[in-house]
């Protein structure tokens, strides 16, 4: 009678993995399609604003609960995280939807994983190996023809340098996480450095403040992207990792490039170029190789 239950158990969770996961990269490759729409009224730094604040806000229960594991020595390394691996992140990628169909954000942030590693490599002494490294040349290659590439005659290549220096600070984030926050819950850091994220770019977003009417999809884009892009997404992505582990949820980076070039070219009509197509294998392949073991 035990091998029903758990052959039931293993089912559901089979099942309920591979959605999860598909759910998350449409979310998160929903967030720029998001930040496409709403950063033309707000500009980058009142949108990131409210991005930043909303999905604090979302996550604020969590830090609540686990206050007591957040003394002020905590919040020495919690400020500078949340400044690295969120708000200038969020700015450069929006900076990027001003310039650039939401497809080039989304290809590359999947380079995160791959300047994650070579962080690493470069300051914490972690060993890269040779196939990584190959893998991290072939990403970069990847950068190079998306930047060196047109979209309907104009040049993208300063939102996809501001879209590779967003992931580059996001690996940089991943190591000061892994490094300053080990033991510390998930979904409680995330609030934490959000909100010192939302403190720390609020002059920016004040003195960037749009002096126009802010239109009503503009508004619904920004809370979208705040509230389920940020706030809920982090929550389902900590789920994801508790019950899988962090190798098996990162496999959502190779799914987000690929519903924001969807999103993009549905809602908005923008092309799907063979460079951006080739750029794309070339990233995703790259990160795939690094991934494997």
């Amino acid at each position: 009678m035990s091998g029903a239950p758990l052959a039931a158990g293993t089912v559901e969770r089979d099942w309920r993995t591979p959605l999860e996961l598909t759910v998350l990269g449409a979310i998160w490759g929903c967030s720029f399609l998001f930040m496409r729409v709403a950063v033309p009224a707000f500009g980058p730094y009142a949108l990131v604003e409210v991005r930043l604040l909303l999905g604090a806000l979302v996550l604020l229960p969590f830090l609540w609960q686990a206050r007591a594991q957040f003394p002020a020595r905590r919040w020495l390394w919690l400020a500078p995280i949340g400044l690295i691996n969120s708000a200038i992140p969020f700015v450069l990628f929006a900076w990027a939807a001003q310039r650039a169909p939401a497809a080039i954000g989304a290809i590359c942030n999947a380079m995160t994983v791959l300047f994650a590693a070579l962080i690493a490599f470069l300051f914490f002494g972690e060993k890269i190996g040779m196939r990584r490294a190959i893998a991290l040349l072939v990403g970069f290659a990847g950068v190079v023809v998306l930047a060196t590439a047109k979209v309907s005659g104009l040049s993208i290549g300063a939102a996809v340098m501001a879209g590779a220096l967003a992931a580059l600070l996001y690996g940089l984030g991943v190591n000061l996480v892994k490094r300053h926050m080990t033991g510390l819950p998930p979904a409680a850091s995330a609030g934490a450095t959000l909100g010192c994220a939302a403190i720390l770019l609020l002059p920016m977003a004040l003195t960037h403040w749009p002096t126009a009417p802010i239109p009503m999809l503009s508004w619904a884009c920004a809370i979208a992207l705040g509230v389920v892009c940020t706030g809920l997404a982090f929550l389902m992505f900590y789920r994801l990792i508790a019950r899988i582990g962090p190798a098996r949820a990162s496999t959502v980076t190779y799914l987000v490039p690929m519903f924001g070039a969807l999103f993009a070219w549905v809602f908005l009509g923008e092309p799907v170029t063979g460079a951006m197509v080739v750029a794309g294998v070339l990233i995703l392949g790259s990160v795939a190789v690094s991934q494997k073991r």
